[in-house]
């Protein structure tokens, strides 16, 4: 049996149902991109300035607060900064359902199309046992 190692498989979002909900919790996104999207006045907030190393500038800031949806995401559910400029919008918003080039484990929570082809693996599997 193979065991899921979380290594890229293709998820195409524009076939999402959903495209709000992987904005459910907001991201994390380095300090630099939250100046350029600052200088632009776009609508929303940045909390929790942190030091990352693995962020380009050494710092990461959050879209939201606590668990809240993110502070960029508009009243009809999509990006404020991707209808500005999809160039400012933040690395970890592009990747996502990615980081790092695997899957991120908070897809299987947030990603429609992965919680349903997670779903659907376990009904195959279920099915494969009767």
């Amino acid at each position: 049996m193979k065991k899921n190692t979380g290594q890229r498989v293709e998820i195409d979002c524009r076939k999402c149902t959903n495209q709000a909900d992987c904005c459910r919790f907001g991201a994390w996104i380095d300090l630099e991109e939250a100046k350029k999207i600052l200088s632009l006045g776009i609508k929303g907030d940045f909390f929790h300035l942190e030091i990352d190393k693995e962020f380009p500038s050494g710092y990461k800031v959050g879209t939201s607060y606590e668990d809240e949806a993110c502070a960029f995401q508009d009243l009809d559910g999509l990006c404020r900064i991707h209808k500005i400029d999809y160039d400012l919008k933040p690395l970890t918003c592009k990747e996502f359902p990615y980081e790092n080039g695997k899957i991120a484990p908070i897809a299987d929570v947030l990603c429609v199309i992965r919680k349903a082809r997670i779903k659907k693996a376990k009904a195959a599997k279920s099915a494969r046992k009767k």
